[in-house]
């Protein structure tokens, strides 16, 4: 059966990224002939939403520094994307601030002594909120694709966790996975 649409690979986000190694977002949509930027929307610490806390295993009184973006294709909404960590990770590093973080979150991490290891993820359809429609310049009656990603370190300590609200086009997901042996 021949590939229709866009097909995502997810392994180059869960990695850091080399120096000077153009962002996982952009180097995707450069290999479809497009273009693929983020607007950071906010950087603030918070008690996460239900099913982050619970991902990271926190107590009442914990908190995490979230990163919100917008991403685009072609400069049109397609994405929300928002990246959770431990405030006892984040704070008073480049997470906590509002602005790029050279090489990326991920890379932050690696230098921090957080490698990622290995990523849990969680997909869900539903029907869309006001407050996305407006973000995502979609209509009243769109859904969308929420895809919960788990990052954590060999040990199993969850680093990040992200929730990424897209647009659901044609309400259908399609990942592909290559997979290869280290040398």
């Amino acid at each position: 059966m021949p590939e229709t649409g866009w097909v995502s690979v997810s392994a180059p986000y869960v990695r850091p990224r080399r120096p000077g190694e153009p962002d996982a977002w952009a180097e995707e949509a450069a290999q479809q002939g497009r273009v693929g930027t983020h607007q950071l929307r906010s950087v603030e610490e918070i008690r996460p939403p239900g099913k982050v806390a619970d991902a990271f295993g926190f107590g009442p009184d914990d908190t995490a520094i979230v990163r919100r973006r917008l991403v685009l294709l072609d400069e049109r909404p397609t994405e929300l994307a928002d990246s959770y960590y431990p405030s006892e990770i984040a704070r008073d590093t480049r997470l906590a601030e509002s602005r790029k973080i050279p090489g990326g979150a991920l890379s932050m991490l690696a230098e921090l002594g957080y490698q990622p290891h290995s990523a849990e993820e969680r997909v869900a359809a539903r029907p869309s909120t006001e407050s996305e429609q407006q973000e995502l310049d979609i209509r009243p009656e769109d859904w969308v694709l929420e895809l919960t990603r788990v990052l954590r370190t060999s040990d199993g300590m969850p680093i990040e966790v992200t929730v990424m609200t897209m647009v659901a086009d044609d309400r259908e997901l399609r990942y592909k996975m290559i997979v290869h042996e280290e040398s």
